[in-house]
């Protein structure tokens, strides 16, 4: 994207301004090309898709998928963030988001603000929790030690300890920490009133800065197992992903996922779905065999962690890495745009693991034909294992099952 005066671009002022918030943030690295690249006429977006916003601008990153508009793209991301974080979402809440108007960050924030109207409008949950109060009748049982100490001179006042239900819990306690942090990103008139009157319904809970939440506390059972989406949801929107600074000139923040990371993850997910039943697991980011061991002192060096390894009992019977960058036809280059690197690295895989089938896999795109799934077959010299290249189809992602099961079908360790 063109930065300057000219009509369509951004502004030169604001792109510099979300350069600095892009070296601000730890995802960004030194020189925030982690994040975006600054020419002299260009930002261009590297890894990372989402929302960077600097103070009076802000940059949406989508990816590149062929014949989709930014609508298309948006929904799609939305579904693999879904794959890729356990969350459930109605058919009927994602048809009223406004796809084609509203950023990545707008649509997130609708979706959980709709989801967690209609979870309050059936009822917070609560629970019992010991309560600790000085009563002028007893209630529950008596506290020995405060009774006989602090309150000796007060006999007329019981030390009680009891169970009293409340909502004010630490599942309630992410919800509000949630709605408040999106209040203050909120740009859409009728999302910044929905969430002013989640605000109001939960005005009476605590509130808890979110380096303070407790997720390890929530408690998640079939009375109010409806919130696992929500929680699940508010996660994704306060931790991790979720940067902001306010240092200098680089006031702003980040809604990002390296989309390497979330192609990888969404992958693994739909492949062990794929898995069920076939005798075989699938272990993500597993592995961890090193590659060399010191002849002296026995010590273990260079340690590995293929992006998927599919298992039966102990044996590994194929290793994934997926690559979220463009294949070239083989008409244009015979090695397809396969790097060197790759390759040594697939065939250290194929070594450590003791497997014979390894496949590299990328998104597909339109320059390759109209049919995904296997690109490529190549024997590694002087053994008979096998280094596969393949593709998906992320246009339609109802498909991408079936396409992750054709491709298993082809390196033949059968589903």
């Amino acid at each position: 994207m063109t930065y300057g005066p000219g009509d369509g671009q951004i502004d030169e002022a604001a792109a510099m301004r979300l350069a600095a918030v892009a070296r601000a943030l730890p995802l960004g690295g030194a020189d925030g090309s982690g994040i975006i690249s600054l020419g002299r006429k260009e930002l261009r977006a590297v890894q990372a898709v989402g929302i960077l916003a600097a103070e009076g601008c802000a940059l949406e990153i989508l990816p590149k998928i062929d014949n989709l508009d930014n609508g298309g793209i948006r929904r799609q991301l939305v579904h693999m963030l879904a794959v890729t974080h356990d969350l459930e979402v109605s058919a009927g809440t994602l048809a009223s988001l406004d796809w084609q108007r509203d950023d990545l960050i707008e649509i997130l924030i609708r979706l959980f603000a709709q989801m967690l109207t209609e979870a309050v409008r059936r009822g917070m949950p609560r629970r019992y929790v010991g309560k600790e109060e000085d009563l002028s009748v007893l209630r529950g049982r008596l506290d020995a030690t405060r009774q006989f100490t602090r309150l000796a001179a007060s006999p007329q006042t019981l030390a009680c300890r009891f169970d009293a239900l409340s909502a004010d819990i630490a599942l309630n306690q992410i919800m509000r920490a949630t709605v408040l942090r999106l209040l203050t990103l909120a740009r859409g008139t009728e999302t910044r009133r929905i969430l002013r009157e989640l605000a109001f319904a939960y005005a009476d809970i605590t509130q808890v800065p979110v380096e303070a939440l407790r997720f390890d506390a929530v408690i998640l059972d079939r009375t109010n197992a409806r919130w696992r989406d929500l929680l699940a949801l508010a996660r994704l929107l306060l931790e991790g992903r979720f940067q902001r600074t306010s240092t200098g000139t680089a006031a702003g923040f980040s809604l990002l996922f390296p989309m390497n990371e979330l192609f990888e993850e969404y992958v693994a997910r739909l492949l062990a779905r794929v898995m069920i039943g076939s005798g075989q697991r699938v272990v993500a980011q597993g592995g961890l065999l090193h590659c060399l061991e010191d002849s002296v002192s026995g010590a273990r060096r260079f340690r590995t962690k293929p992006d998927i390894l599919v298992k039966r009992d102990i044996s590994t019977t194929l290793v994934i890495d997926t690559k979220w960058k463009r294949l070239a036809p083989v008409f244009e280059d015979p090695k397809q745009g396969v790097s060197q690197s790759d390759v040594y690295q697939m065939m250290a895989y194929g070594r450590l693991y003791r497997c014979a089938r390894l496949l590299l896999l990328y998104p597909h795109h339109a320059r390759l034909g109209e049919t995904p799934g296997l690109r490529g077959r190549h024997r590694i010299i002087g053994s008979n294992d096998e280094l596969l290249v393949g593709t998906l189809d992320l246009r339609q992602l109802s498909t991408v099952p079936e396409q992750l099961r054709a491709l298993v079908s082809h390196c033949h360790i059968g589903t």
